[in-house]
């Protein structure tokens, strides 16, 4: 995987091969974050990157000059990784151990962006779960987006929130708002 743009652009980052992570391709990252740039001001941002794995995400966020990053999932090892990389390249993510609903529960942490990439293998009620919490809990700011990541095989237009996917290769990007219309 590598760093698309911003401070760390082109710096390629090799994750051990034991981590269980299906990392989000370049080609759909690079969309995403065209979508993302004409709408934010990334060091405005506030960003939880959920099932975060390598922490792929959350590095293209830091490198894109966003400060507040928390980087949350259930492995030990990619939590490990997360911080070990985030210290190397001083991006200062804040990486947590946790089972993602747990922390969607327990959570009070309002955020910008909340980026979920659940495994695909994952019951679709899991899916579908991700944004009940989120808006239940109120952790995403007014102008913010959740955006859930998910194979192309699931549809999720049907929830509450939803506003409208991005399709790229085998990957889809659903996005999520408070009621006020967004455009992308």
């Amino acid at each position: 995987m590598r760093i698309i743009s911003g401070t760390h652009k082109g710096k390629r980052i090799s994750a051990p091969k034991k981590l269980p992570v299906r990392p989000t391709t370049d080609m759909a990252k690079e969309a995403l974050f065209n979508i993302l740039n004409n709408r934010y001001y990334f060091d405005e941002l506030t960003v939880v990157d959920l099932f975060s794995g390598t922490g792929n995400i959350s590095y293209e966020f830091a490198s894109r000059g966003t400060k507040n990053i928390s980087a949350v999932d259930a492995d030990y090892g990619c939590v490990k990784f997360i911080n070990d990389t985030s210290d190397t390249l001083e991006m200062g993510i804040a990486a947590f151990k946790s089972d993602v609903f747990t922390y969607l529960e327990k959570s009070r942490e309002k955020a910008t962006i909340i980026f979920a990439d659940p495994p695909y293998d994952l019951p679709i009620e899991s899916f579908e779960k991700i944004p009940q919490k989120v808006f239940e809990n109120g952790l995403l700011l007014d102008n913010g987006l959740l955006i859930i990541e998910h194979s192309s095989h699931m549809d999720l237009s049907h929830l509450e929130h939803f506003v409208e996917k991005r399709k790229y290769g085998g990957s889809i990007f659903s996005f999520f708002a408070w009621p006020e219309p967004v455009t992308l």
